[in-house]
């Protein structure tokens, strides 16, 4: 009986050693998971669009290759600094999603004599590098004729939404919407063209109409292509162009750290059962809705950033209409998938498709009045679809 007592007893002690212990372990088998999940989904490729590294539809991968199997070296940059740099004066410095541009960089692109070639610039981007371009509306996309004597200009484009300027004179424009252009050079000192869509250089829609022709005839240059696509700016101009911490340290002991911190989330949620429920208390302060909403538009408003609050508005306008179009919500972001979206939100409207393609995807707001008139656009929108 002693002898059967003792092995009851070793059993109920590793039984609790074995509960007491399992959660850790388990908490380790997840961080083990984990850890193989990242590296098997680590990306392959950038992501961006009018980026020449990105492969998606939104990316200029296909074109930037066609460009390097022609002849023409075709350099991507991040930095405006390297970018000014390494731009030759018989090359060609393309300079996309410049609304992430400070007025230092700006600076340092003027300051180069390589001949520019600006996609969807924004007004002050215009201002800074096209004197005398302005920025006139948007119009809706289809199939445009050059309509001048630019021999960059070699046939028909589908521009799908676009932006047209106004020239100063002396400078060549082509793809006319009426008084106004979608292509603008102006000849001086250097040569600048203002183009006023980057979707005819997309993967998604480079092989319509004549699309992959304008690209490679205005990258044709014989001293080399740098393609300027800046990261998002710093807020702290004392940071910028210096090395963080977390720069310093390899990927490797960064991913360790990222999976020593979810073991210790989950041994705490497996301990906190232990604790007994979480006891709920009333906030002394409760910051109304409104209240937040009002405080973010003061800041917008404050730092002129229309164009940051015109692109919050349009993201989440779409994220809150795809899923009631019957589209998955990568729909919302993607911008292949405009014309698309545009199409059924002004089937379910009743509103036109070139203004639905405005609300949720045009240019930036020149002004206070236009935001507003965006902000009720796209509320009519909602309460349309909806």
């Amino acid at each position: 009986m002693t002898a059967v007592a003792e092995v009851e007893s070793a059993g109920r002690v590793a039984g609790r050693r074995f509960r007491r212990w399992r959660g850790i372990a388990a908490a380790l088998a997840a961080v083990a998971v984990l850890a193989v999940l990242l590296a098997a989904l680590r990306p392959t490729a950038t992501s961006g669009y009018l980026d020449p590294e990105d492969v998606t539809d939104a990316g200029t991968r296909a074109l930037a290759e066609i460009v390097r199997e022609h002849g023409t070296e075709v350099t991507v940059v991040r930095s405006p600094a390297e970018a000014a740099g390494s731009a030759a004066a018989d090359g060609l410095l393309v300079v996309a999603r410049d609304e992430r541009l400070t007025e230092d960089d700006l600076d340092l692109i003027a300051g180069s004599r390589a001949p520019l070639l600006l996609i969807e610039p924004v007004t002050g981007v215009l201002d800074a590098l096209a004197p005398g371009v302005t920025e006139a509306t948007s119009v809706a996309g289809g199939e445009v004729t050059p309509g001048c004597t630019l021999a960059d200009a070699a046939g028909a484009v589908d521009f799908e939404a676009a932006t047209v300027y106004s020239a100063p004179s002396g400078a060549v424009t082509c793809y006319r919407d009426e008084e106004f252009a979608r292509l603008v050079r102006v000849q001086g000192p250097r040569t600048v063209t203002v183009i006023g869509s980057g979707a005819p250089f997309t993967n998604g829609s480079l092989t319509e109409a004549g699309n992959a022709a304008l690209g490679m005839n205005l990258l044709d240059v014989p001293g080399g292509v740098v393609w300027l696509v800046p990261p998002l700016p710093v807020e702290d101009d004392d940071v910028v162009g210096q090395e963080s911490l977390t720069d310093l340290i390899p990927p490797g002991v960064r991913l360790f750290f990222w999976q020593l911190a979810i073991a210790v989330v989950l041994a705490a949620l497996w301990r906190a059962r232990r604790l007994g429920p979480v006891v709920v208390e009333r906030l002394p302060v409760a910051v109304r809705s409104a209240e937040a909403v009002e405080g973010r538009a003061r800041l917008y408003r404050a730092a002129h950033a229309r164009d940051r609050a015109a692109l919050a508005l349009r993201g989440a306008a779409r994220e809150r209409l795809v899923p009631l179009l019957g589209l998955p919500r990568s729909a919302a972001g993607d911008l292949g998938r405009a014309a698309e979206v545009s199409a059924l939100v002004a089937a379910r409207s009743g509103i036109e498709e070139q203004t639905a393609r405005w609300a949720l995807y045009g240019p930036d707001p020149a002004d206070d009045r236009e935001l507003l008139q965006l902000t009720d656009l796209l509320d009519e929108l909602e309460r349309r679809v909806r």
